[in-house]
């Protein structure tokens, strides 16, 4: 990575240095979990990603996502919970559990976080851990979401900013009841902090409203879609991507 991209790391004394905590990191390009792990590596604190269980059964990708320990997602099963459980257990723990509350690749036409998925703020909220904001740009412009041949153009060289804000506070939720109402206040607090970060690294004003997968995309049909999982991938004509980067579609999908 440090080849390929030139890095802008801030922020890096907002991770904790000891004790279980959750990042809630924004999501603009398939190029973002190796660029964001990359950052956090560098504090000496090991991110732990929830993906969906595909992923564990593909090959080399599904070897290294188990034995880093990686928590696979069951969705739409009885196993459903376990990954929450999962994600509990590693915080109380004492480790670093990431979240992509988006869910999916941002569709905010102007990349823009989305709403968030309430997965960060359930497991904070039950751990009283901190949960840490973290914004990053640059990859997109390597891979850009909506790219319909997933080519990475990897020159002219880019710059992968990534910043961790401080921790969100959610103190004053912690004694109440976990209802949805709940659930969404402290979700839109994290990512307000997420997107924060994000207008600071673009020096941009992010729009009033944030984009709601369910309801903007039928609203804006016109609104292009990054390519699917099952998307064919031309041939690149331009420089070869190596491994790690090819590799890193597969590691796109982080759950709620």
């Amino acid at each position: 990575m440090l080849i390929l991209f030139k890095r802008d790391w801030r922020g890096q004394e907002n991770i904790p240095d000891h004790g279980g905590f959750i990042t809630a990191v924004n999501h603009n390009s398939y190029l973002d979990p190796l660029s964001y792990a990359h950052f956090q590596y560098s504090t000496g604190r090991v991110p732990r990603f929830l993906a969906k269980v595909g992923l564990f059964k593909r090959g080399f990708v599904g070897f290294m996502m188990r034995r880093t320990g990686q928590i696979p997602v069951y969705r739409e099963s009885s196993d459903a919970a376990g990954a929450f459980r999962a994600a509990v257990d590693a915080v109380n723990s004492g480790e670093c559990v990431a979240f992509y509350p988006e869910g999916t690749l941002t569709r905010d036409p102007d990349l823009w976080p989305m709403a968030g998925k309430t997965g960060a703020a359930r497991v904070a909220l039950l751990t009283h851990a901190p949960v840490i904001p973290v914004a990053q740009w640059g990859a997109n412009e390597a891979m850009p979401p909506y790219a319909k041949n997933h080519k990475v153009r990897l020159f002219p060289r880019k710059t992968l900013t990534v910043v961790a804000g401080p921790p969100v506070d959610l103190s004053d939720l912690y004694e109440r009841e976990p209802s949805a109402e709940v659930l969404r206040t402290a979700t839109e607090r994290i990512m307000d902090a997420v997107t924060g970060q994000l207008a600071v690294i673009r020096q941009q004003t992010p729009p009033d409203r944030r984009y709601v997968y369910d309801r903007d995309r039928t609203e804006h049909p016109e609104h292009p879609e990054p390519a699917g999982p099952t998307a064919a991938r031309p041939e690149s004509t331009g420089p070869a991507a190596p491994a790690s980067l090819k590799q890193s579609k597969d590691i796109k999908e982080i759950s709620e």
